[in-house]
């Protein structure tokens, strides 16, 4: 395979992708409408330190879904189906990478014995540290695969190995103690053990100390390096429309609080999540490496995307019912057959 052939085949498929000049005013607006919404989010909704409910868990995070997919709706109205369809992949896509996250986060929370009050703040910075992190992720790649046409050929074989390496092994199995980042800022960073409520800097004798809470929020932000390694390079696969590949990875993220207090906890009860997000790594992985030979249409992504995910979260749940009713004893009076059921 030559480079030329490289070359005219990422430009026909390019060319397939959703393009279009973005004014100024639109990453104004964009960007705007995220900042409100996290400020809101802040000052109105979680001004005070409290412990979130499920039931306030479940409301904000039907709002923050219900917002991030209505968003589906302003790009076709402004660009039409194909850069909604490319839209609403990424946002399936980093949605359900970012379940992990959430997963993590737990365990990080409980390592650190992060109070339930205090641990909202900690991810609103961290997810305000993501948005930053992901937006020069998402300009990094685009000129990458603009410049270089063969790093769509390392990005599609990245995520065929990042895909067997998800679907063999729980992400949640996290050590924060042998973090080599955590190590470093508690050496560097004066620190005391000690928490100040939600700040993360306290004054002690004089002397101005991180509290754990400024530990946490680092590895918060490690750990999402870390998954924008894998999402990223997915997100690419359907769309290089760095707009959408933004608004998509913004809204996806914006609820994964709302997420957290949700899921934390349940891990056990998606216990095939690893394989479904192996599953969706390996199929653009494989998109991208199949550029030069087929262009899958947006819709046809989409609704593999969709399949995997919705029969990863079912296969899932039937089986934590079944495993339910199994450890259930059995009435004495239940019949032969009715014991064989279970």
């Amino acid at each position: 395979m030559t480079l030329a052939s490289i070359r005219a085949a990422t430009e026909t498929t390019s060319s397939k992708f959703a393009s279009f000049d973005v004014p100024l005013w639109a990453w104004l607006a964009l960007v705007g409408t995220i900042v409100t919404l996290l400020v809101a989010d802040l000052l109105l909704v979680h001004r005070k330190p409290h412990e979130i409910t499920i039931k306030e868990a479940a409301i904000e995070s039907t709002v923050w879904i219900t917002l991030g997919l209505s968003f589906t709706l302003v790009m076709l109205s402004w660009h039409g189906g194909t850069a909604a369809g490319e839209y609403l992949s990424g946002y399936l896509i980093e949605k359900s990478l970012s379940v992990d996250n959430v997963f993590v986060w737990a365990v990080i929370f409980s390592f650190f014995g992060v109070p339930n009050r205090y641990q909202f703040r900690v991810l609103f910075w961290g997810i305000f540290g993501a948005l930053v992190l992901r937006a020069i992720f998402i300009f990094a790649g685009v000129t990458l695969l603009e410049t270089f046409d063969w790093v769509l050929y390392v990005f599609g074989g990245f995520l065929l190995v990042t895909a067997v390496r998800v679907a063999r092994h729980k992400e949640t199995e996290v050590h924060p103690e042998h973090n080599p980042v955590l190590r470093f800022v508690r050496r560097v960073v004066p620190s005391t053990d000690e928490y100040d409520g939600q700040k993360l800097f306290t004054r002690r004798s004089g002397r101005l100390l991180a509290t754990p809470l400024f530990a946490v929020l680092v590895l918060v932000e490690t750990t999402d390096v870390v998954f924008a390694v894998d999402s990223i390079p997915a997100i690419l696969a359907v769309s290089r429309e760095p707009f959408i590949v933004f608004a998509s990875n913004a809204f996806a993220i914006l609820g994964l609080r709302a997420l957290y207090f949700l899921l934390a906890g349940m891990a056990d009860r998606f216990r095939y999540l690893n394989i479904g997000l192996g599953a969706i790594l390996a199929f653009v992985g494989a998109k991208m490496l199949a550029v030069e030979v087929v262009h899958l249409p947006t819709w046809l992504s989409l609704a593999v995307i969709s399949v995997i995910l919705t029969v990863t979260i079912v296969a899932s749940l039937r089986a934590e019912r079944r495993d339910a009713r199994a450890a259930e004893p059995a009435s004495p009076d239940a019949s032969p057959a009715d014991r064989a059921d279970r």
